[in-house]
């Protein structure tokens, strides 16, 4: 009796150990690029979309690497026919992609009280605009409105953000300083690119703001 509950004890533990490793290796970081190809990318492959009436130096900077992105819940659309709400983003140029593997690196940052907004797209899909939406409310960070929510204090701080997009298999992953936070469906579409800064939504704040840092687009090796 004693031999077989010792037996059990030993199996159960290594059984636990097994988990917890499998457990602690999910959650470790890694490197997302890995794999991945970084293409050349300069001024010229980021467009900024702003208030059409506002001159650019007005909701955008760039100083020492970040680029800075703000906008107000009064200004306008980015372009005069547009029914959409204000932004200021920095649109991906040059690299619209229809298949392949494709990802949107960069270091972002998100300063208290800005809420209601969207800081990173990826934009193309069906019948939807776009194929995954990295949303601020309230200083968490979700996948659309939530849930889930991939980060719960996004604010004052510098992450690294990681998006992977598979066209042929319809998934899109978010890694947030090297760890997945969550692995989304495709939503379709014929084209696509990737955008950061601030689009405002719902509930937005007066005053939005983000900052971005390395942006880098890459494509994985054939």
């Amino acid at each position: 009796m004693t031999s077989f509950f010792l037996s059990s004890l030993v199996y159960l533990t290594i059984v636990w150990l097994m988990i917890s490793y499998q457990a602690a290796k999910a959650w470790k970081p890694i490197d997302p690029t890995e794999g991945f190809i970084s293409l050349p990318l300069n001024q010229s492959n980021l467009v900024i979309q702003r208030p059409y009436d506002v001159p650019e130096d007005q909701r955008y900077s760039f100083v020492d690497g970040v680029h800075k992105l703000w906008v107000f819940r009064t200004d306008k659309p980015h372009t005069p026919t547009s029914k959409t709400g204000p932004r200021t983003e920095i649109r991906i140029h040059g690299y619209d992609y229809s298949s392949g593997v494709w990802q949107f690196e960069g270091y972002g940052y998100v300063p208290c009280g800005t809420s209601g907004v969207c800081i990173m797209q990826v934009f193309g899909a069906s019948p939807h605009a776009t194929t995954l939406m990295l949303r601020v409310d309230n200083a968490t960070l979700s996948y659309y409105r939530g849930p889930p929510v991939l980060v719960q204090n996004i604010y004052d701080k510098w992450f690294r953000l990681n998006v992977i997009h598979d066209v042929e298999a319809r998934k899109v992953k978010v890694y947030i300083n090297g760890v997945l936070k969550y692995e989304a469906p495709g939503r379709g579409g014929t084209s696509h690119f990737f955008k950061c800064g601030v689009y405002a939504q719902h509930d937005d704040s007066y005053y939005m703001e983000s900052r971005w840092k390395g942006i880098k687009v890459l494509k994985k090796c054939d």
